[in-house]
């Protein structure tokens, strides 16, 4: 059974930075694309970031670039995202999603599976 488990969320004033974990088991990833997508409270879900698992290629929406750094712990089966000189406006719930290399990386329908969400609150 796969299983996508994040961590890391919290609340951090403007400026401040977290660190975010998605611990995956339940099978090997290696011909996966790990993903961040995040939601706002009355907006649709959208791209973060994403991972390649074999290569690492990384890939960021504009917002993000500069601030946000997507890495992996092949040995721990982990993917992390580091977010630096977080704003008002990156509050939101940060899913941690996995789907087979190959997809659209920025459409979370592709994606096939999912984490339960951990929230992220930044205060001004």
């Amino acid at each position: 059974q796969v299983q996508l488990v994040e961590s890391g969320g919290g609340l951090v004033q403007a400026g401040g930075s977290l660190r975010l974990s998605c611990a995956a088991s339940g099978r090997t990833f290696s011909n996966y694309v790990m993903g961040w997508f995040r939601q706002a409270p009355g907006k649709e879900r959208e791209f973060v970031s994403a991972l390649a698992w074999i290569g690492g290629s990384t890939y960021y929406t504009d917002s993000v670039k500069g601030r946000f750094t997507i890495s992996r712990d092949s040995a721990k089966n982990t993917v992390y995202l580091q977010m630096n000189n977080l704003k008002p406006e990156d509050t939101a719930v940060y899913y941690c999603a996995a789907g087979i290399i190959g997809l659209r990386l920025r459409e979370d329908r592709d994606y096939k599976y999912w984490g339960q969400g951990t929230q992220v609150t930044v205060s001004s």
